[in-house]
C-alpha cells in the first residue's frame, strides 16, 4: 500500500505481539518487524523469533543494545529521586531503590570518575559523581525526579564502551543461525565498530547504522561508507545534542547518506501521542511530513506501536501521510542539501552571555605543556593558587592571567579594563624584591603550591612595581592597614607579575562537590530550565535575613533560580569556615525550607578582597559568567568594619551603567516582633540582624531566637561544637 521507496519499521512489544495485529500490520504494508533487545531477554529470543515467523512473512531486524549504558532493575519499576540527596550506583546487584540501583553494564561503574554529570532517563534527573571505590560510586542529586528501569542514561564525557553487549552477541549468532539478514547497530561511533558487526552477522545481512550519538555524528561518513543504511535515533542523539539542533542534525545525516547512496530511516516521537490518545498532535503529522520532506527513506514507530494502546491506527497514520507527502512532493521537488557538515557548537542558551562575550578556557592536562619538569617554579600563595584556578576555568572573564601594568592602571582610575569592560578589582600576582630579580618577560615558570605541587603554568609578560599606597586609595578606598585588604596587599610585596596562566592541576578540596566551575553551573542551570537565575554571595552561616532577601529576591526578579554560592576560601580571622557555611544551607535545603526545585548550592573558591563595592561590583561579575542574571547585593556587601558607605553600593554600578548582570539592592533586614515580619530597612520597632552578631553569640555559645537563626542550624553548630570541630578561620 506505501511508495516502495518510503518504507515503515516497527518495534514489537507486548501491544503488537498477537495475531491480529500482526496480520494487520502486514497488511498495511510495513517493511520490516523490529525487536528491541533492550527491551528483550536473550532467554525469550528464540520464543518471540519463532512467534512473529509463524504469523508474519515480514522480515526481522535485530536491534542491539550496543555501547549504551542503562539503569538496572527497580523494586516498583521506578523510583523518584530527590535533589540535593546522595544516591549510589553498585557494581553487585541491588535491589533498585530511592538511593540505591545499579547500572548497565556492570563495569561502567569502573569507567565513572569523580566530577562526572551523569544525566538518567531522557535528562529527568541529573547528577554528579562525588566519590568511588572499586564497588560503587556516590553520586549527587542536582535535579530530581523519576527513574524507570532500563532507561537511558548519559555520562556528559566520552568514556569508551564495547560496540557489542555480551548478550548482543550472543543474539547476532542465534540469529544468524535462524536466517535472520537484517541488523541494527546501536550507538554507532566508528568505521571499525561497524566492521566488528560486519565479520560476525556476515556480508549478506543487511546492516543499519544507527546515528544517536555524537561520536557517530563527527565519523558519519566512513559509518555511512560501511553501513548499508542509517537510521537516525532522535531521542538518545537529543541526550547529546541540543534539542533543537535535531532538526538540521537530521537535514544532514539524511543528505550524507544521500550522498554515500544509502538508505535513511527516522525513529523517535513520530506519533508520540497516539501511545494513548487516538490522534496524533497536528505538530507530530508536520514533522512527518516534514522528515519526509527532507528525504528521509523509512518511517520507525517504536513505542507507538510496542507498548501504544492502538498499533494498528499508529501504522494508519503513517501510511495516510505518506499518500499525503507524495501528492505535496509531486508539487514541491524535496530540497537538496549538498555540501553540509557537522560542525559541533555549544548548544544554544538563554542564559546570560559571559563578560566579554565568551567564557575563557585556560585548562590543559599536564602531559600537554612542553618540558613541565624542567620548567623553573615559582612558590606563590594559596590565594594566588586560587586566582589561577578561577582564571584558567572562566570565572574571571574575559582576564586570562594576572594583569599587567596597563591593566591595573586602567582599572584603579577607570574601574574598566583596557577595551572599555567593566572591571574594579585588581587580580595581581605579587612577589618581593628578590624574588622579582629573578623574573622576566618571555619566560616561563610554574606555579606551586608551598609543598612543591604544580598548579598552574606562568608566561610573564611583564615584572614592574607600583605604588602600594595608591593601590590601597584607588581599590579600598584606604591606604590603611587596619584594612585587611590593604594589609594583605602591603605582605604580598610591591613588586607585580604579569602573565597569561594556563591551569593545569585543580587544588585539592573537600568541597569540590560543590565547586561548580562556570561551564558547569551553566549546564545545571541549562538542564534545569533556568535562564534568569538570581545568585546570592556570602561568607557567613544562614541567617533568617539571609533568607528573607533571597526569597524576596526571587519573587521581586520573577527568577527561575536561585544560586546560592557563599565563597569558602581564606578569609580573615573570626570568619566562618566552609563546613558550617555549606552545611547551614544544605540542611535548609533538606528540610525543605526553600521553595522546591528553585535552589542550587554551589561554592565559590576564592577569597574575600574587603573591597566593599568594587568588590560587589566584582563578585557580580564572576556570577554573571557563571551564568545568573541577577544578583544580590546587601547592606556593606563584601565590606568590613566602617570603610565603606552603604550608598556607594548603589553610586557604583549607577556609575557603570549596564554591566549586563542586574544588581537586586536591599537595604538592612530586620526582624518586626509586633508583626513577626521581616523588613527591608531598619525601622523603630525592627530589630537588626547582622552575622557579626551570629559569629560572636556562637563564640560565646549564646543561642539566638529563631527568628535570627533557625533552630535546626544552631542544633548543628552545637553539634559542630560539641565534635570539635573548628568553626572559624583562626
Amino acid at each position: 500500500m506505501t511508495a516502495p521507496d518510503k518504507e515503515i519499521l516497527c518495534t514489537l512489544g507486548p501491544a503488537s505481539l498477537n495475531d491480529r495485529v500482526l496480520a494487520r500490520l502486514e497488511e498495511l504494508g510495513v517493511n520490516l518487524f523490529r525487536i528491541n533487545l533492550s527491551h528483550t531477554k536473550l532467554q525469550d529470543l528464540p520464543r518471540v523469533i519463532d512467534y512473529i515467523r509463524s504469523r508474519s512473512a515480514v522480515p526481522i531486524c535485530l536491534d542491539t543494545e550496543g555501547a549504551q549504558i542503562r539503569t538496572g532493575d527497580m523494586l516498583n519499576g521506578e523510583i523518584a529521586v530527590r535533589e540535593n540527596s546522595i544516591v549510589h550506583a553498585h557494581k553487585l546487584r541491588v535491589p533498585g531503590d530511592a538511593f540505591n540501583f545499579n547500572l548497565y553494564p556492570d563495569d561502567v561503574i569502573d569507567k565513572l570518575e569523580v566530577g562526572d554529570f551523569i544525566s538518567i532517563d531522557f535528562n529527568s534527573v541529573l547528577v554528579q559523581v562525588i566519590s568511588r571505590d572499586d564497588t560503587e560510586v556516590a553520586m549527587r542529586v542536582l535535579h530530581g525526579g523519576v527513574i524507570g528501569q532500563n532507561k537511558a542514561v548519559t555520562v556528559e564525557r566520552d568514556i569508551a564502551l564495547d560496540t557489542l553487549t555480551a548478550k548482543d552477541v550472543a543474539a547476532l549468532e542465534y540469529g544468524r543461525s535462524v536466517g535472520i539478514r537484517h541488523v541494527a547497530l546501536s550507538f554507532a561511533n566508528r568505521g571499525s565498530d561497524v566492521d566488528q558487526v560486519r565479520a560476525l552477522v556476515g556480508d549478506d545481512t543487511f546492516l543499519i547504522s544507527k546515528i544517536e550519538c555524537r561520536n557517530g555524528l563527527i565519523n558519519l561518513d566512513e559509518i555511512s561508507e560501511k553501513s548499508d543504511a542509517l537510521l537516525i535515533d532522535r531521542g538518545d542523539l537529543s541526550r547529546q545534542e541540543p534539542i533543537e539542533r535535531i532538526p538540521a542534525l537530521q537535514k544532514l545525516i539524511i543528505a550524507r547518506g544521500q550522498a554515500h547512496r544509502r538508505k535513511v530511516y527516522v525513529a523517535t516521537n513520530l506519533l508520540e501521542s497516539m501511545i494513548t490518545a487516538p490522534r496524533p498532535t497536528r505538530a507530530e503529522v508536520n514533522d512527518v511530513i516534514n522528515t519526509l520532506l527532507d528525504g528521509a527513506d523509512g518511517l520507525v514507530l517504536a513505542a507507538e506501536t510496542a507498548i501504544g494502546k492502538d498499533p494498528v491506527g499508529c501504522v494508519a497514520m503513517i501510511v495516510k501521510l505518506i499518500r499525503e507527502f507524495r501528492v505535496l512532493n509531486a508539487r514541491t521537488p524535496a530540497p537538496h542539501h549538498e555540501g553540509l557538515a557537522y560542525v559541533p557548537t555549544d548548544p544554544t542558551s538563554l542564559l546570560i552571555e559571559p563578560h566579554g562575550g565568551a567564557l575563557v578556557s585556560r585548562v590543559s592536562p599536564a602531559s600537554a605543556i612542553a618540558d613541565l619538569d624542567t620548567l623553573p617554579r615559582l612558590t606563590v600563595r594559596d590565594t594566588d593558587l586560587l586566582d589561577a584556578h578561577q582564571i584558567g576555568v572562566g570565572t574571571f572573564s574575559p582576564l586570562t592571567g594576572f594583569m599587567d601594568r596597563e591593566t591595573l592602571t586602567s582599572v584603579l582610575h577607570r574601574k574598566r579594563l583596557p577595551d572599555g569592560a567593566a572591571w574594579t578589582v585588581p587580580v595581581l600576582l605579587q612577589v618581593d624584591a628578590e624574588r622579582a630579580r629573578t623574573l622576566a618577560a618571555g619566560q616561563r615558570r610554574v606555579l606551586t603550591d608551598d609543598a612543591g605541587h604544580a598548579h598552574a603554568v606562568i608566561d610573564v609578560s611583564e615584572v614592574y612595581r607600583h605604588d602600594l599606597d595608591e593601590i590601597g586609595r584607588l581599590a579600598f578606598g584606604t591606604a590603611s592597614t587596619e584594612h585587611p585588604g590593604v594589609a594583605r596587599l602591603h605582605r604580598n610585596g610591591d613588586h607585580f607579575v604579569a602573565g597569561a596562566i594556563t591551569l593545569i592541576e585543580e587544588r585539592p578540596s573537600p568541597w569540590r562537590e560543590f565547586e561548580l566551575t562556570p561551564r558547569q553551573s551553566r549546564f545545571i542551570f541549562a538542564h534545569k530550565g533556568w535562564s534568569k537565575v538570581v545568585a546570592f554571595h556570602g561568607r557567613n552561616i544562614s541567617h533568617r535575613g539571609h533568607e528573607h532577601l533571597q526569597l524576596q529576591a526571587l519573587e521581586r526578579t520573577n527568577a527561575d533560580g536561585l544560586f546560592i554560592n557563599p565563597v569558602i576560601g581564606p578569609k580573615k580571622p573570626g570568619d566562618f569556615l566552609p563546613r558550617p557555611i555549606l552545611r547551614s544551607y544544605q540542611m535548609l535545603i533538606d528540610f525543605g525550607l526553600y521553595p522546591a526545585g528553585k535552589v542550587l548550592l554551589g561554592a565559590l573558591a576564592t577569597y574575600p578582597r574587603y573591597a566593599g563595592p568594587r568588590e560587589a561590583v566584582f563578585n557580580a561579575i564572576c556570577r554573571k559568567n557563571i551564568g545568573c542574571s541577577h544578583f544580590i547585593v546587601g547592606r556593606n556587601h563584601a565590606g568590613v568594619g566602617d570603610f565603606y558607605d552603604d550608598r556607594s553600593y548603589r553610586a557604583l554600578f549607577d556609575e557603570l551603567g549596564d554591566t549586563g548582570i542586574t544588581p537586586v539592592f536591599f537595604d538592612a533586614i530586620g526582624y518586626n516582633p509586633t508583626t513577626g515580619a521581616y523588613e527591608s530597612g531598619l525601622h523603630d520597632d525592627a530589630q537588626a540582624i547582622s552575622g557579626t552578631r551570629v559569629r560572636d553569640s556562637l563564640l560565646r555559645g549564646e543561642p539566638l531566637p529563631d527568628w535570627y537563626v533557625r533552630g535546626i542550624v544552631q542544633d548543628m553548630i552545637s553539634a559542630e561544637l560539641k565534635a570539635g570541630q573548628p568553626l572559624f578561620h583562626a
